[in-house]
């Protein structure tokens, strides 16, 4: 069950939505994980509040778990700045902190959890990993497919995807919260065994 809450101390998982803000960026592959965070939100009845310059916050229970849903507010690049604010608000371990984002390496709609690892040059995971010294987080990959000349992909990510495209990514974002619960209630492994 989701339930909205205004705050919470003690938070079993926080889920870190990264990607570029503004409304400029706001329809554009990068953002996908901004896109997962905001249909959590509407699954909980959440309402993001921003906390300082550098990210937004809401705050909800599902089965009675409490979990910290955040934005990141900076750009893409530097979205170290909202995960070792997260670490150091809340009273949570690394392996607690799941970040969402796109992922040019998987297909189009397709979603991956891994538990840790590299950044997979990916800018934004590899500034995490620098700014909190560790890749000891889980990552919840959204597939955004990749270019096809290579050499496009900044144009490419930075770019809306077409409709057919979209609609695949949207449609496997809402099975989201399925593997959120299943997270929450049996682990990072569990999740990544049934959903991978």
């Amino acid at each position: 069950m989701f339930t909205n809450k205004n705050f919470v101390e003690n938070p079993q998982l926080v889920i870190l939505g990264i990607g570029n803000p503004g409304q400029k960026y706001a329809l554009t592959r990068h953002n996908a994980g901004f896109w997962f965070l905001d249909f959590l939100s509407e699954k909980l009845n959440v309402s993001f509040k921003r906390i300082n310059k550098s990210i937004q916050l809401g705050f909800g229970e599902i089965n009675q778990k409490q979990i910290v849903l955040a934005k990141s507010r900076t750009f893409i690049n530097e979205s170290g700045i909202s995960a070792k604010y997260l670490l150091t608000r809340f009273p949570i371990h690394i392996s607690e902190l799941l970040v969402a984002y796109d992922d040019l390496h998987l297909p189009v709609g397709k979603l991956r959890l891994r538990a840790s690892g590299s950044a997979g040059g990916h800018n934004g995971i590899r500034s995490i990993i620098s700014s909190i010294d560790s890749n000891e987080f889980a990552r919840f990959r959204i597939g955004i497919g990749a270019p096809i000349n290579s050499d496009d992909q900044i144009n490419y990510v930075l770019g809306q995807p077409n409709v057919e495209d979209k609609e695949k990514i949207i449609s496997s974002i809402s099975q989201g919260n399925n593997i959120i619960e299943t997270i929450i209630e049996h682990g990072i492994d569990k999740a990544m065994s049934d959903f991978n």
